[in-house]
C-alpha cells in the first residue's frame, strides 16, 4: 500500500512539473518580450545616463557629469519643466471635468444611446499624429475655430503663432481625449446603487444636491484613478507639440520630452537625454506618491 501510495504522489509530482513546464513555454514569448524590449532598455539606460554616450562613438563613464548638467547648465530645462508643469496643472482637471461631464451624459437611458458613447470614445482609436493635424487646421487664424468665434462677435487669436495662446491651444486640445475617462467614469456610475437616489429624492433633494452629496463621491475611486492617470500623462506630452508647433513659438510649447527627445535624436547625446529620462521617471513617481498619499484619504469606498 505505501509502494503504491509513493508511486502514486511520484507520479503526481511528474504531472505537475511538466504542467509547470507547459505554463512556462506559454509564457516564454512574453517572457523574452519583458526582458528584451522592457527590463533591458531600462537597466540600459540607467547604466548610460552615467556615460556620454553618442551614437557615432563609443562610450566613457562620466559620473553624475549629465545630472550636474542638467539641473546647473541646459538652460532649456527650467523652461520645458515650466511649461510641462502648466500644461498638466490645467489640462488634467479640464479633461476630468469634460471626461464626467460626457459620462453622466452617457449614463441616462435614452434611444440610440450606445452609438453616442462609441462616437465619443472614436478620439481615442485615432492615431495622435492624425488628430493632431486635423487640430492644427482648426487652430489656424482662419480657422473653424476663430469662424465659430468671429459669428458671435468674437476675434480670435492665433492661436499657434502667439507664445502666449500656444499652450493653451494644446490644453484646449486635450479635451478630444476625454472619451477614455469618460469609459472610467461611466463605469463608475453604472456602479452606484439606484437606491440611493431613490433615498434622496424622497428627501426632497434635486438634481445638483444629488450630484454633489451622491455622485461625486461614489465616484471619487473613478476620479482618483484617472487623475494619477493624467498626471503620468501630462508630464509626458509629446507628439501634439512636436506636430502641430515642433516647440514654438520662441519655445512656449515645448515641454520636457520634446527636450529630451532633441538631445537623443538630433544632438545624439544620448547619455544625456537617458538622464533625462530617469529625473523625469523619479519626479513621476514622487508626483505620483504624493498624489496618492494626499488624495487616497479623500476617496470613499463603499465596501
Amino acid at each position: 500500500m505505501n509502494r503504491a501510495s509513493a508511486g502514486k504522489r511520484k507520479t503526481m509530482n511528474q504531472m505537475r512539473k511538466q504542467e509547470a513546464l507547459c505554463g512556462y513555454l506559454f509564457a516564454l514569448p512574453w517572457l523574452i518580450g519583458l526582458f528584451v524590449f522592457t527590463l533591458y532598455p531600462i537597466f540600459s539606460s540607467l547604466f548610460y545616463s552615467f556615460t556620454n554616450y553618442h551614437f557615432s562613438s563609443t562610450f566613457k563613464w562620466i559620473g553624475l557629469t549629465n545630472y550636474k548638467v542638467l539641473f546647473t547648465r541646459d538652460k532649456m530645462i527650467p523652461l520645458s519643466a515650466y511649461n510641462t508643469l502648466y500644461f498638466a496643472i490645467f489640462s488634467v482637471p479640464l479633461n476630468m471635468c469634460v471626461g464626467i461631464l460626457i459620462a453622466v451624459m452617457m449614463n441616462q437611458k435614452i434611444r440610440g444611446i450606445r452609438i453616442l458613447r462609441t462616437i465619443y470614445y472614436l478620439p481615442n482609436v485615432v492615431s495622435i499624429v492624425a488628430v493632431s493635424m486635423l487640430w492644427y487646421f482648426i487652430f489656424q487664424s482662419n480657422g473653424v475655430l476663430n469662424m465659430l468665434l468671429g459669428a458671435v462677435g468674437i476675434q480670435g487669436p492665433n492661436w499657434l503663432s502667439d507664445p502666449a495662446w500656444a499652450k493653451n491651444a494644446l490644453i484646449l486640445m486635450n479635451c478630444w481625449n476625454a472619451g477614455g475617462s469618460m469609459v472610467i467614469y461611466l463605469a463608475g456610475l453604472q456602479g452606484i446603487p439606484r437606491s440611493y437616489y431613490e433615498a434622496a429624492e424622497v428627501d426632497g433633494a434635486g438634481a445638483l444636491r444629488k450630484f454633489f452629496s451622491i455622485t461625486l463621491p461614489l465616484l471619487s475611486p473613478s476620479i482618483f484613478y484617472n487623475l494619477i492617470i493624467g498626471i503620468i500623462g501630462a508630464l509626458q506630452t509629446f507628439s501634439t507639440a512636436l506636430v502641430m508647433t515642433d516647440g514654438g513659438p520662441v519655445n512656449s510649447t515645448t515641454f520636457y520630452v520634446l527636450t529630451l527627445y532633441r538631445r537623443a535624436f538630433e544632438d545624439m547625446r544620448m547619455g544625456y537625454a537617458s538622464a533625462m529620462a530617469w529625473v523625469l521617471m523619479v519626479v513621476t513617481l514622487l508626483l505620483t506618491l504624493v498624489v496618492f498619499w494626499i488624495g487616497n484619504k479623500k476617496v470613499y469606498y463603499e465596501q
